[in-house]
């Protein structure tokens, strides 16, 4: 699948482009979600997420990750666009939700972190009404999150090496969490 969600109805995949996330607050009013909402939810495993705190003019890149080192498994959509010649193009997208109190000082959204029993709900057809599904939502507790500085590496797509994701201050001990 690609990061990005173009919906079936899109005149051009190139919308995808704009729609790598999605406002969990506004997911049954928005044409492009609400389609998805109702059938194309899925969870996207991660081992982390990025994230950049602003200190004054310059940004450091943060990364965010389970403090029992689990996977991340974020909510998602998904949805299928067909081009003229039928040619089908798999695509989703994340949900947001306002930052929990880790996140706060790096950035005000944060991805939809779901536990096993929020995941288990999320993927079950049998819930499909906004109010039931704006419950899972909710922004994943601070307690069971850390944050920490990474190298500025990660700001190059092209820099694919653990050094993207090991602590800035290396070794741990000079690392700055949050």
């Amino acid at each position: 699948m690609r990061w990005g969600l173009v919906p079936s109805w899109a005149d051009d995949p190139s919308i995808g482009n704009r729609m790598i996330n999605a406002r969990a607050e506004t997911l049954a009013e928005k044409p492009s979600f609400k389609d998805p909402l109702g059938s194309r939810r899925c969870l996207v495993p991660a081992n982390g997420f990025f994230e950049w705190r602003r200190e004054g003019k310059h940004k450091v890149p943060m990364r965010v990750i389970r403090k029992d080192r689990k996977p991340l498994l974020l909510a998602g959509l998904w949805d299928i666009w067909r081009d003229p010649e039928g040619e089908e193009l798999y695509t989703f997208t994340i949900i947001t939700t306002e930052a929990n109190s880790l996140i706060r000082p790096i950035h005000n959204r944060m991805p939809v972190i779901m536990d096993d029993l929020a995941a288990t709900q999320w993927l079950d057809p049998v819930f499909t009404t906004p109010n039931t599904l704006e419950i899972l939502l909710q922004p994943f507790p601070s307690e069971l999150m850390e944050a920490y500085e990474v190298s500025p590496l990660v700001n190059d797509p092209r820099n694919d090496s653990p050094a993207c994701i090991e602590p800035s201050g290396w070794p741990p001990s000079q690392a700055r969490l949050i």
